[in-house]
């Protein structure tokens, strides 16, 4: 199902300001490979709501190749610190490499393994949590991502509407965990939260 009309997702292509060669070849490759990245149009909504809360301090968790981390990475304050995780260490070489080609290497840390695993051993406080983890595991990280955050911080999730597979009668595995997820976050008394039905649905809660 289509989130979004093609019509006025090529109206919003036609209207994103210019960006790096990294990311349109970052893009490139993920159409060539059918690698999921957020997109130009998600990641410059990372870089703006990183710029709007002033973030010094971020965990992206389940980073893939570290293109929605470049993005957030654009948005940090001056001194601030991101934290990448992703399992597969070909991921990570490429994640540190883009960051190079962009002058924020030095911005970056990034920790090998189940990104969930490695948020557990983190304690904070962050400003931002961008959660890309396996979608069985979304539920897991918002009393984490709470926990964590600083008061004012944000728990931006991406895949919240799931290709509509969330209005579907029968939902799958996946699918029951991302309605869990937006149940919870729905009614988590300690979050304002709206979701955004931009590419595959972005979810953006803030810690009160």
């Amino acid at each position: 199902m289509e989130i979004v009309s093609a019509a006025i997702e090529d109206y919003l292509e036609q209207h994103l300001h210019a960006r790096p060669k990294v990311f349109r070849e970052m893009e490139g490759l993920a159409e060539r490979e059918d690698f999921p990245v957020v997109g130009p149009q998600v990641g410059m909504l990372l870089e703006l709501l990183a710029r709007a809360i002033q973030a010094k301090s971020i965990i992206d968790l389940g980073s893939g190749w570290g293109y929605s981390g470049l993005w957030l990475a654009r948005g940090l304050g001056p001194g601030g610190k991101i934290i990448l995780t992703d399992h597969s260490e070909e991921n990570m070489k490429m994640a540190k490499a883009s960051f190079t080609r962009m002058g924020l290497r030095k911005s970056m840390l990034f920790k090998l393994g189940n990104a969930v695993e490695v948020f557990r051993e983190e304690t904070g406080p962050f400003d931002i949590v961008f959660n890309d983890v396996d979608k069985k595991d979304y539920p897991e990280v918002i009393d984490m991502a709470f926990d964590r955050l600083r008061k004012g911080g944000l728990l931006i999730a991406d895949n919240t509407l799931w290709y509509g597979a969330v209005t579907e009668p029968d939902p799958d595995e996946n699918t029951r965990s991302i309605l869990e997820f937006n149940r919870r976050l729905s009614e988590h008394e300690g979050f304002h939260t709206v979701q955004i039905p931009l590419r595959d649905g972005i979810s953006i809660s803030l810690k009160k």
